[in-house]
């Protein structure tokens, strides 16, 4: 059975339409306007190994934020989709990813309830065309959208660009883990017996 799913949202601020398959190989076609936005979906998938399609056409004259933050309200819904019933699946995951000086801890639990933690200081006030407070807007709104609680910790790290490409490739590690099945679950791994 695939677990593809493909959402799409328009708004008066952006048009994003999101394909995710959480059974992929890590294949990317991603565009948002926002190059190192871009590079981190691609990273995202790469390193989850999700296939995904990413379409983004937001008010950039403004600036960044709706697209990055709308951009990961869709993508949450897709992977919520994508996962339906959530049957078999591990539920929990969790990385720690190393990237030249930084280091980040994800962990996350796909329990239906949504929350955030993160704890991560930046240097600079963006990098390339991506403002640095959008990372918390981006993991904020995938976290709520998809109903998970998503746990991100900077451990160390001085340049913004490894910090934040470590964020990104570590939830996808965590993401593909919690994702995965494991043949001795049997329905949802959960004592309420739904997720």
């Amino acid at each position: 059975m695939s677990r593809t799913a493909t959402v799409s949202r328009k708004t008066g601020e952006t048009d994003i339409t999101v394909t995710i398959n959480l059974d992929g190989s890590g294949r990317a076609q991603v565009n948002t306007g926002i190059g190192f936005f871009d590079h981190m979906l691609n990273s995202f998938a790469r390193h989850g190994l999700f296939d995904l399609t990413v379409t983004a056409d937001g008010d950039l004259e403004v600036d960044c934020h709706h697209t990055i933050e709308d951009t990961g309200i869709v993508l949450g819904e897709a992977i919520k989709e994508a996962l339906g019933d959530k049957a078999g699946i591990r539920r929990f995951g969790y990385f720690l990813l190393p990237m030249d000086e930084a280091l980040v801890l994800c962990a996350v639990d796909l329990s239906g309830r949504p929350y955030l933690v993160m704890d991560a200081q930046f240097a600079g006030e963006r990098v390339g065309g991506f403002d640095t407070q959008m990372v918390h807007e981006f993991f904020y709104a995938v976290s709520y959208s998809c109903g998970m609680n998503l746990h991100l910790r900077e451990l160390s790290g001085s340049n913004d660009h490894h910090v934040i490409e470590a964020m990104f490739k570590a939830f996808a590690k965590s993401l593909d883990q919690a994702v995965s099945y494991d043949e001795r679950i049997n329905g949802v791994f959960s004592t309420k017996g739904s997720l």
